[in-house]
């Protein structure tokens, strides 16, 4: 007897796949499952209550993402348990900059021929960026369209919600002359710059096993090193010291991220000299002949979340940072503006 599902199985979608995928990921997705969530995975709609009681004014803050042509390092590379992480972390750390504390993620993976085998490592990651943000994996969406993608191939976005109290909105308004601008270590390139990345490493002859020139770090694992979740680290600090501004060094680098915070009275200041530059980034600036400026419009180049203090609280922003194992330097001042010039002016 014909199977209810063998004409759509003959047009390319298989629905058992499916089944069988949310089977294996049901454990892992569960497992970030934080009090507010009060559904299973697999409903139409995932639902979370919300907890009001520590808050006078509470404000919903949602960012959404993909993680860019960094997708094509994963299909090249047939690695691909890390990816989900770049996904949520693109999102919370954008939500973050706000002051917000991520509350649930939801996830759209879509492919032209469903392998639960690489989908469920693709979910492994997010699950796994949800558990360092904080945040429940509510639910998402696995759609397998036959000949929209090319083989071995799948697209992935997702987005978060999170919340903050009214009153404690973090939105630059408050950044002066003179005030302390710390950058916090990225992880590496996280997910911005691609297309060029991946034109350099084509051009450069290099394979992933390749040694990253002047390390002793395989080059592949270098490029699909996931983005870095700030969530932990900015609460923390949080808790005792006023933060200002800041900045998810994402698209655009330092000139176009860190004006997106600054009142128009003033500019940040930056000295590149103040952090290490990762290898990675040395790299890419001579393989593809960019000159630092270039890479501060395209990459992180090493500081992957920015913070605006005031100066009187630099030394403990630091020292706390330094407690939590993470990497960060005073990277510049915040000075007064000259007439309409830019609001970034690097020294290098």
């Amino acid at each position: 007897m014909a199977s209810r599902s063998d004409a759509y199985k003959a047009a390319g979608v298989d629905i058992d796949a499916a089944n069988d995928f949310i089977g294996r990921i049901k454990g892992m997705v569960g497992s970030t499952f934080t009090k507010g969530v009060v559904t299973d995975i697999g409903g139409f709609g995932g639902l979370f209550k919300l907890d009001l009681t520590q808050m006078d004014e509470p404000v919903l803050v949602s960012g959404a993402d993909g993680v860019g042509t960094k997708l094509k390092l994963a299909f090249a590379l047939d690695k691909h348990d890390t990816i989900g992480i770049d996904l949520v972390a693109m999102s919370v750390n954008d939500i973050l900059v706000q002051g917000a504390k991520p509350l649930f993620f939801l996830d759209y993976f879509a492919t032209g021929k469903l392998e639960p085998g690489v989908a469920e490592e693709v979910i492994a990651g997010v699950c796994d960026g949800c558990k360092q943000s904080g945040c429940a994996l509510l639910g998402g969406e696995t759609a397998e369209m036959p000949g929209f993608y090319a083989d071995g191939e799948y697209d992935l976005s997702g987005f978060c919600v999170g919340i903050v109290d009214n009153a404690k909105i973090v939105d630059g308004s408050s950044i002066t002359i003179g005030d302390s601008i710390i950058g916090l270590e990225s992880s590496g390139i996280h997910s911005n710059g691609y297309s060029l990345v991946r034109t350099i490493f084509d051009e450069s002859g290099l394979k992933a096993d390749d040694l990253l020139p002047g390390t002793d770090r395989k080059i592949g694992e270098a490029l699909l090193t996931p983005t870095r979740i700030y969530v932990d680290a900015v609460h923390n600090l949080s808790r005792d010291i006023e933060i200002k501004g800041m900045v998810h060094v994402t698209g655009g680098g330092f000139y176009d991220n860190l004006p997106r915070i600054l009142p128009k009275q003033v500019t940040a200041e930056i000295d590149f000299n103040a952090w290490e530059v990762s290898p990675v980034f040395n790299w890419l600036k001579e393989q593809g002949d960019l000159s630092w400026p270039e890479m501060l419009q395209i990459f992180n180049t090493g500081i992957g979340y920015i913070l605006v203090v005031s100066k009187d609280q630099e030394e403990d922003v630091l020292s706390r940072l330094s407690g939590m194992k993470l990497n960060s330097w005073k990277i510049g001042e915040i000075t007064a503006r000259d007439g309409d010039s830019e609001q970034v002016k690097v020294n290098f």
